[in-house]
């Protein structure tokens, strides 16, 4: 019964562990019909054709099942094979009907046809030359994923992380993964070092090899980046970098000979800052320094009388109908004035309003505007305060990608550069706190020196997810004019979601008495109650109150784990605000996610790749498309689309994302999020469970954000203790970023 084969089709998937690639599925043979067989098969398909090697075992329970011990995909080399292979559905648009047309038109010739002539298949009824071309183009990629899947299958790597290392670098990947395994921890996300080392062991790289010394290096300081950090010091680099290697035979000393190696060669740059050796990756400390002098080039000056400047503010009051406090005349003088301005100013204190009248003096003076915020919420946002269209920075400076003639993905880019800058005379920034030093610095490579730039954000909010602290580092170096707007018009009104916020940047005890129309306090004694009050305020009480629909009221919360974390109230909301139906479609994920119809998702991750299109009203033709979405960009699933695999979402700023079902994990459920998330949104109503949580991560800085993301209503519901402790807690993470010291030794440098 041993060392026994089988061939055929796989007809059906019985069973599938997607954990450990455990399968139970039937092979229709020509000898015997439906084989029923067991093993641990990766990326097996219904319709592929195999020959399996194993032998025959009786299960106690479902009876004679053939156990694979080793097997490989073959082409079928039958008509009938043939026919069942295209017809099971594993080429997109290929279903048994035109399935039998194929074969019976090229017979045995059908796959050799397919794979170098497969313009001739438009020779068939129903089928155009584009159709053609792509049943082409899949056939020749489900073989080569096949053979790659098994390959990577060797190194312990799932199917699902094994199509993520093939859409990235096709048949590239078997040099790298045999020559540079670490390369994979550098590109591909959900592929951390740990995992890279152990296809680096299996392919015999050693445990104290220089290779994987460096590689653990430039490792750790890209994985700062991920906590923001531009740099770090040397001492820590190295002591994160002997954690990450785990071997406790590595002698630091060794650790830092290859580090200073990394220097000879250019990969890492050392500096000095307060009596301390400090470590940058190459490309980090040199953005820094280029964003630097950009910023010091396009700080310019022009000369514009007093006695006009103030006739033309008069004007903008008079047919605004608004008047001006004496800050918010000087924000416009300055920014009349200056090739670079920084206006800051928290909640209430009349940025909207200044934002508005700068723009009505550059309309009066002719000059072309553009104007852009971090993400499309914010962008939306800025469109409706200001009245004048305004988008995601990444758009206005046109990201790009594609595939180049050899079927190469080319590396996303910026349209807008150095090369191709900005046609604009003012450029406008808002939420300048969620940008980052990489989108800094390619936005001011797109800023022709001559034109203004206005960057406006409020410095006492978090900063920005990815690397750097740019806004507050621009203001610290004190080489950029800045207008800092202090008065509180909002507080005249009424707005104790204003008050509030201020008293708690300045580290004062809030109103908490919910005698106000904005601003509410619910104590509850246990995580079962704050759920049920959650519940109860999105689904009736809330929604009527501000005037929109629950999912639009976003819960915010301090931590992603945890009972009142991102996973678990998610879960219960998705469960609440759109339970299941039989006319909603769901999808599962191999990690227990449910996707369903109508949730509320959003991207957890930046992916420069993801194609997106904006449709027509009536949705019959696109009217703009491109490449790119970002961290936390937030959406609803429109469709999801079992046929082809895909999910469907149309975010915020009306593009709609079609998502493989393999890139799901970059997309989490929204309908509570985290606070740092949030940052650079806005929302009709906000509410924040607390209860518990560790102090590192409850503090004032991280209240003042959630408070100040609500326009009509904040419900703080749990431990009113906690808010007080997290108000009296000023400690925030240290974020190790330099752009002030880079603007600061520029400047005095007689820049």
């Amino acid at each position: 019964m041993n060392n026994m084969e089988i061939q055929g089709s796989v007809s059906k998937i019985i069973y599938k562990n997607e954990g450990n690639q455990y399968v139970v599925f039937a092979v229709e043979t020509e000898d015997s019909g439906d084989e029923t067989c067991t093993g641990y098969l990766t990326g097996i398909e219904e319709g592929m054709y195999i020959l399996a090697k194993g032998e025959y075992v009786e299960h106690a329970s479902y009876g004679v099942q053939f156990k694979v011990s080793e097997y490989e995909v073959k082409m079928p080399d039958n008509l009938v094979s043939m026919e069942r292979y295209l017809g099971s559905g594993v080429i997109k648009g290929v279903g048994e009907v035109m399935a039998k047309r194929i074969v019976k038109t090229f017979g045995l010739d059908t796959f050799r046809i397919i794979e170098e002539e497969p313009e001739r298949l438009a020779e068939i009824k129903g089928i155009s030359e584009r159709k053609a071309r792509e049943i082409g183009v899949q056939f020749i990629e489900k073989q080569a994923m096949r053979e790659a899947l098994m390959f990577l299958s060797d190194f312990g790597i799932t199917p699902n992380l094994a199509v993520k290392i093939f859409n990235e670098y096709g048949q590239k990947l078997y040099s790298v993964v045999k020559e540079n395994p670490y390369k994979l921890a550098e590109d591909i996300n959900g592929v951390g070092f740990k995992i890279a080392d152990g296809i680096a062991a299996r392919a015999g790289i050693a445990p104290h090899s220089e290779f994987r010394i460096r590689a653990a290096l430039i490792y750790t300081l890209n994985y700062a980046t991920g906590a923001g950090h531009v740099y770090l010091p040397k001492p820590m680099l190295v002591n994160w970098t002997e954690q990450l290697l785990g071997t406790s035979s590595i002698d630091p000393e060794v650790i830092e000979t290859q580090l200073i190696n990394l220097m000879v060669e250019g990969k890492v740059v050392f500096r000095e800052m307060d009596n301390e050796t400090i470590v940058y990756a190459a490309g980090h400390y040199q953005r820094e320094k280029d964003t630097a002098r950009m910023l010091l080039e396009t700080k310019s000056t022009v000369n514009i009388a007093d006695d006009k400047l103030e006739k033309i503010i008069q004007e903008i009051e008079k047919s605004e109908r608004i008047t001006l406090d004496e800050l918010q005349r000087e924000a416009i003088r300055q920014a009349a004035r200056q090739g670079v301005l920084v206006i800051t100013g928290g909640p209430g204190t009349g940025k909207t309003t200044t934002i508005n009248a700068i723009i009505k003096y550059f309309e009066l003076e002719g000059l072309e505007l553009l104007l852009a915020a971090p993400t499309g919420r914010a962008a939306k946002r800025m469109t409706e305060a200001t009245g004048y269209k305004a988008q995601t920075i990444h758009r206005m400076l046109e990201l790009s990608g594609g595939v180049s003639e050899d079927g190469d993905n080319v590396g996303v880019r910026f349209e807008r550069n150095a090369s191709n800058p900005l046609e604009a005379d003012v450029i406008i920034i808002d939420e300048m706190s969620m940008v980052d030093l990489s989108l800094m610095h390619a936005l001011m490579l797109a800023v022709l020196p001559g034109s203004h730039l206005i960057l406006v954000g409020d410095e006492n909010q978090l900063p920005s997810v990815g690397a750097g602290n740019v806004l507050k580092d621009i203001i610290r170096s004190g080489c950029i004019p800045v207008v800092a707007l202090h008065k509180i018009f909002r507080q005249e009104e009424g707005s104790a979601i204003v008050e509030n916020a201020h008293k708690i940047n300045k580290g004062e005890p809030i109103l908490m008495d919910n005698r106000s129309k904005d601003f509410f306090y619910l104590g509850r004694d246990s995580v079962k109650k704050i759920m049920e009050e959650v519940d109860s305020l999105l689904l009736r009480r809330l929604p009527g109150y501000v005037g929109c629909k629950g999912t639009d009221i976003q819960v915010l919360t301090p931590m992603r784990n945890g009972d009142l974390g991102v996973a678990g109230l998610n879960a219960e909301l998705q469960r609440v605000l759109n339970p299941g139906n039989p006319r909603k479609k769901e999808k599962e994920l191999s990690n227990g996610t449910l996707f369903r119809e109508g949730d509320k998702v959003m991207q957890i991750r930046n992916n420069y790749k993801l194609e997106w299109a904006v449709y027509s009203e009536k949705g019959r033709y696109k009217t703009e498309e491109g490449v790119g979405v970002f961290n936390g960009d937030m959406g609803v699933i429109r469709e999801i689309d079992d046929y082809n695999e895909e999910v469907v979402v149309l975010f915020d700023d009306d593009r709609e994302v079609r998502y493989p079902y393999n890139l799901l994990d970059e997309l989490e459920l929204s309908y509570a999020i985290t606070i740092h998330k949030s940052q650079g949104s806005e929302y009709p109503a906000v509410v924040l469970p607390l209860f518990s949580g560790p102090r590192i991560l409850l503090n004032r800085n991280l209240l003042y954000t959630a408070v100040t993301r609500a326009k009509k209503c904040v419900v703080i519901v749990g431990n009113g203790r906690l808010v007080a402790d997290m108000i009296q807690n000023n400690d925030e993470q240290k974020r190790y970023s330099s752009l002030d010291v880079r603007l600061t030794e520029l400047y005095n440098g007689g820049f």
